[in-house]
Parts: C-alpha cells; structure tokens; sequence
C-alpha cells in the first residue's frame, strides 16, 4: 500500500484496513507456498520444537532490526534463514536441504527484484506514453482510481505468498511434536490463525517501511503508482502459483525502482535503494547466525527451562527494539511528510540534536539565503 499512500490514492488508514481485508482472503487461495517451507528447505526429521523456536527468534529479530531503521528487508527469507540457522546448530549440513534453498530461495531472491524492475519499468513507460497527451489533473484522478483496484490486487497477492509462511512453521512444529504425520497437509485451525494474524498485523501498519517504499525511492505520481502495483501483483501470483518462497518485499521495491526508471525525469534515490540491496545480501545469514545462537542458548540452559529463557530473551529483545522506535516514531500522521534529502543517519542525527537544543532549528538570515 506504500504506492497508494505516497500518491494520496487512500488514506493511510483506509489503505492498511483494505490490505488487510485482503491479505485475510489471499491466505486462503494458496497453499503451495506453505508445502516449500515445511517440506523443501530443511529435513523435518530432524527438526524438534526447540529448533522451530530458535528458527522463529532468528526470523523475529532481524525482521525488528529492519523494521526499526525502515528497511524493507524480507520476512521470507528472515525466516528461512533462522530456521536454517537452527538446523545447522541441531544436525549440521545434513540437515538442510540445500537444493531447495538454493533453487526455490537464493535464486529467487536474486532474480525478482530484477525482474520486478523490468516489468515495473516497461510498464511504467507504456502507461507515460499512452497517457503522454492527457493532462496531468485527469491522469492523477483517473489512476488514482485504478491504483485502489491495483494495490488491492497486490494485497491479495501478497496473503497467497506471505501468509504460507507461518503456515508452513506451524505444520512443522506439529510434524516435531508427532501431532500429524510426515506427509500431512496444512489444517484449517492453521490457515485460519495465519490469515487472522496477518491482517491484524497488516492493520497495525509497518509505517516505517511504508514511509521508506512510498517516499525515500522515487517521488511517485498515479501513473507509476498503479504500473508498480500491477507489476508487483503479477510477479507475486506467478510465483504463488509454482510455490516459490518469493519476497513481496523484493518484488513491491523492484516495481517502485522500475516506475523511476520508467518514467522520464523521475528521481530514483540509489543511496536509498543501496542501502536496501546490502539488507538482501546479509538477510539469511544474519538471520540463521540469530537462529543458531538461539538453539545454542537452549541447549546450554536445558530442558524446558532453555524454551522458556529464550522466549524471556526475545520479548526483551523485542521491548528493547520497540522502545528504541518510540524516539522518532512514525506512524499514519506523518508517513506522508517531505524525504529528507540528506542521508537518514545524518536526518537521524539532526533529529536528535534538535531534541536536545530546540534553538538550533533557528537558521541565521545569511545561512538561509545560502541554503
């Protein structure tokens, strides 16, 4: 919904309560997604409840690390990554399924932001040149329209992908704790519960990611909101359909990056997109070094006190991160307001000064006439 909200197509809150609406539904349409994580990543015999705990904490916290500087990282490959990381602690090698991580994740992960860039980018340059001689005033109001029906095709898309995940955890958590055989499927308690929690969470607002996607990429209009939509959609429910565990992230920021490149004298921010890209590369590792340290932590305390300890460590973990957002928070109020041309940590910085010296945002006539 980042898109939508950049170009005023919705209010922010009435675009996360349709995403959410959707997101609910979409969890329903696919469970190809949910098949991969449970079956073609790691060896669900080796895999103990414990190891799905340690997995879950290395997703969870780098998920948080990235949400607080607003970096749309990828939850998929989070996940991935952490669960990898615990089996790796648990059994070795051995126990991963690295065919299945490599061809159904790595190369996925590689491949859809640059393919979501092509198609964003083509689509985008079509759009300006059908449109080329309609004034600006109707294209903003027509492709508004079209960008609700667009970023609600997203959405919908996204829950067929997004939501298999945690589906996919739950059933082998229940296939380590022998409550359903090997070969079972997904039951609908799970899919239910999964569908539920997203779009509660969808409704909550991942605010600062919004504000990254909307505003710090490309300064957006209607026509490269809706091409980025549409794009995404498609991308994303091509890749539900062969169950490939993809990132709506990668894919979504792939689309945006690609209506810049698409459209003539649009400003595409790099040192934005860069820092997004670094993200990417270190997700899974980071990740599975978080979901290894994780399982280390409960063997070392043993038993059920060891699940129990590192629970108690993720939710402080998670207070602590919270907390910290709390200093510069963002949310529906301000998620529309102005980039800041200067580098984040640099804004980030000024903030804090600012904070601490109200009159420094006091700025002498002479340097002003200079800025």
């Amino acid at each position: 919904m980042a898109t939508s909200i950049a170009t005023r197509a919705l209010k922010p809150k009435q675009a996360v309560l349709l995403s959410a609406s959707l997101n609910l539904v979409g969890a329903f349409l696919s469970l190809a997604v949910a098949a991969t994580i449970a079956k073609g990543i790691v060896d669900a015999g080796v895999v103990t409840l414990d190891v799905v705990l340690a997995g879950l904490v290395g997703g969870i916290v780098w998920n948080l690390v990235t949400w607080l500087f607003g970096i749309p990282s990828s939850s998929s490959h989070a996940l991935i990554g952490g669960v990898v990381g615990a089996v790796l602690a648990a059994a070795g090698t051995g126990g991963v399924q690295w065919a299945g991580v490599v061809g159904k994740v790595l190369i996925p992960a590689l491949v859809a932001p640059l393919v979501a860039i092509l198609v964003g980018s083509v689509a985008t340059w079509l759009v300006a040149r059908i449109t080329r001689d309609v004034p600006q005033e109707t294209n903003d109001r027509l492709f508004r329209w079209g960008q609700i029906g667009s970023a609600s095709l997203v959405s919908l898309a996204h829950g067929t992908n997004d939501a298999q995940k945690s589906m996919g955890i739950i059933l082998l958590a229940l296939i380590a704790a022998g409550a359903v055989p090997a070969d079972s499927g997904v039951p609908f308690w799970v899919i239910l519960s999964c569908a539920l929690v997203m779009a509660i969470g969808t409704y909550l607002g991942g605010w600062r990611v919004i504000r990254t996607l909307g505003k710090g990429l490309v300064e957006l209009e209607s026509r490269q909101g809706m091409a980025a939509e549409t794009s995404s959609a498609a991308v994303i429910l091509l890749s539900s359909h062969f169950g490939y565990s993809l990132s709506t992230t990668h894919v979504a920021t792939g689309s945006i990056l690609g209506s810049g490149v698409g459209m003539r004298g649009a400003q595409v921010r790099w040192s934005v997109a860069g820092r997004m890209f670094l993200a990417w590369l270190i997700t899974v590792p980071a990740a599975a070094v978080v979901g290894a340290a994780a399982y280390g932590l409960d063997v070392l305390v043993g038993g059920t006190a060891g699940s129990y300890v590192v629970f108690a460590a993720l939710v402080v973990i998670a207070w602590v991160i919270w907390a910290w957002s709390r200093r510069h928070p963002v949310g529906h109020h301000n998620v529309n307001d102005d980039w800041e041309p200067a580098d984040d940590n640099e804004s980030i910085l000024a903030e804090s000064v600012v904070d601490h010296d109200p009159s420094l945002m006091t700025v002498p006539a002479d340097r002003e006439r200079e800025l």
